[in-house]
């Protein structure tokens, strides 16, 4: 059965290392079997104390990389391309130190960068950024750790919405170490069917989040869950599936996750009964 995780992000933002000396307890006591953990920026917590606090607590670690607007793979500007990179080797470095193996996210360009593009923009656009990759990549493939690279719907991007735009992603870094992360969220909004698209990712799935199409609990909505998890099993996926969805306090990617009313009764609810749908659906 795949290992079951939720991203702090339901409850704190930033994540910080009393918030999750508080949260970590509790997911472990709920049954989680991961804690992924984003990383808005890379000092926010301390990487080895997090994952003594997680090996003492039997809890795995995924990691997020997260793109505000100073952070962009599509950028002409040799800096800020620097600045990106070196922001996603530090989530490696990260994801090493906890003992993740996978850094998951839209790690291209900023999160609500929705600019135009021609055919002749994107082709542009899409090399520049496989050629930020690559080095990245390369750099998570020496240490053990894959990037899920994440698809976001329409409205968060104008670059990356599908499996199928992903996988060119994936061709031009041209590295095992480049993989997709999948988000049923944006998959609900982009994709003609999920679970073909899910098919389509095969190998490549490195990591996978779950919510409801509402960015609630999975489970209460309308998606079809029974063919995600037909999908996830027919491409012999064995990695952790974690519920992603947001606190109303998220400043990093506030517009974006658009978090304007309660998803649940609490945010603990929204956890707990989407892990006890979780076990159930993947059992």
């Amino acid at each position: 059965m795949n290992p079951i995780g939720a991203n702090t992000w339901i409850w704190v933002s930033p994540l910080t290392d009393e918030r999750l000396a508080a949260l970590a307890p509790r997911l472990a006591g709920w049954g989680f079997d991961v804690a992924e953990l984003p990383l808005e920026d890379l000092d926010d917590w301390d990487h080895e104390r997090a994952a003594a606090l997680l090996d003492e607590l039997g809890l795995g670690a995924t990691v997020c990389a997260v793109m505000p607007h100073h952070r962009d793979l599509t950028s002409d500007d040799p800096e800020t391309v620097r600045r990106t990179q070196d922001y996603l080797r530090g989530c490696v470095d990260a994801a090493v130190t906890v003992g993740s193996r996978v850094v998951g996210g839209p790690m291209y360009a900023p999160v609500g960068h929705t600019p135009l593009l021609d055919a002749e923009a994107r082709e542009l656009t899409m090399a520049r950024v496989a050629e930020g990759l690559k080095p990245v990549a390369d750099y998570a493939g020496e240490r053990g750790v894959r990037l899920g690279i994440e698809a976001l719907n329409r409205y968060e991007t104008s670059l990356c919405n599908t499996v199928e735009q992903l996988l060119d992603l994936c061709e031009r870094v041209g590295s095992d170490a480049a993989g997709i992360m999948l988000d049923v969220y944006h998959m609900n909004i982009e994709e003609r069917g999920i679970g073909d698209a899910i098919r389509a990712a095969g190998d490549r799935v490195a990591h996978v989040q779950v919510c409801g199409n509402d960015r609630g609990t999975p489970g209460g909505d309308h998606l079809d869950w029974d063919g995600i998890a037909a999908a996830l099993r027919d491409i012999g996926y064995d990695g952790a599936v974690c519920i992603e969805s947001f606190t109303s306090e998220n400043r990093a990617i506030a517009t974006a996750a658009s978090i304007w009313r309660p998803l649940a009764p609490t945010q603990d609810a929204l956890a707990t009964e989407g892990l006890a749908f979780l076990r159930r659906l993947l059992a």
